[in-house]
């Protein structure tokens, strides 16, 4: 198994690191390429430990865990690692505007299907007037999640705004007057012990131990939504990263993320 793992990044040691400094694919064991892959959790790790096992010969994977999906972003644009797998597209173009960054998406590896859950509701029909409805709050979460409330008819959306790309001010109607509020991604989980009805993604979700096939009270899958490796404009086409895409799209990533009740994208 060619893989390499370092210790999860906190967000104190992402302040030591110096803008600048190279962690570009480099050459280990006498000529073995080590191309370093941030990923934060199951299943975009088990996608990543998975490609190290089947990677051409003369690369080797060094997996980089990090504790959020903002730093793998900034440890790319830095130079500190060589790609990452922890969105889907306009997540990164997102973080591209607010940063002055140029990431590119290189390879779709999974979809995700998100949903919304519930403790006590088992369907999303049974909100109650003023109900509570916590949604992420990054900007292409948040999206996807007024869509789907949108679609479900429980609120309405200006029409003039695209799909997906909605946020709480473009909400017209709103007859059952629900409280709509946004955490960050890692405060849904505990949202859900709170609100009435949460969106989520299927990696926090099976942290409480739901699907969105046997939990959810409304599910979406929408191609625009594949978690993708991303790199660099410097990097994105080397042999390296040429490499890291073929062993992400193998077979052997398939049927890990068909154990792991994932649907590929490739």
């Amino acid at each position: 198994m060619k893989l390499r793992s370092l210790a999860a990044l906190t967000v104190a040691s992402l302040a030591l690191i110096t803008t600048g400094c190279s962690a570009a694919a480099g050459s280990a064991d006498g000529g073995t390429v080590t191309i370093k892959v941030a990923a934060t959790v199951t299943p975009m790790t088990d996608a990543v430990e998975a490609a190290a096992e089947v990677i051409d010969d003369g690369y080797e994977i060094e997996l980089v865990p990090v504790s959020d999906y903002v730093q793998p972003n900034i440890l790319l644009k830095n130079k500190e690692i060589d790609a990452n797998l922890v969105q889907f597209p306009s997540f990164m173009e997102e973080f591209n505007e607010k940063n002055d960054a140029n990431l590119v998406a290189v390879q779709p590896v999974y979809k995700t299907v998100v949903a919304f859950y519930s403790k006590s509701l088992s369907s999303l029909d049974e909100l109650p007037e003023g109900g509570s409805v916590v949604i992420p709050n990054d900007k292409a979460n948040a999206g996807r999640a007024l869509q789907m409330l949108a679609d479900a008819k429980l609120i309405t959306l200006d029409e003039n705004v695209e799909r997906f790309t909605a946020k709480v001010g473009d909400i017209t109607e709103n007859p059952r007057d629900l409280e709509i509020t946004q955490v960050g991604l890692m405060q849904l989980n505990t949202a859900y012990d709170e609100a009435d009805a949460v969106f989520n993604l299927p990696s926090f979700a099976r942290q409480l131990e739901l699907t969105p096939e046997d939990d959810g009270l409304m599910v979406e899958q929408d191609k625009a939504f594949e978690v993708t490796m991303a790199a660099r404009p410097d990097n994105h086409d080397s042999p390296e990263i040429t490499a890291l895409a073929k062993a992400l799209t193998s077979e052997h990533v398939r049927e890990t993320l068909t154990e792991l009740g994932v649907p590929a994208a490739f």
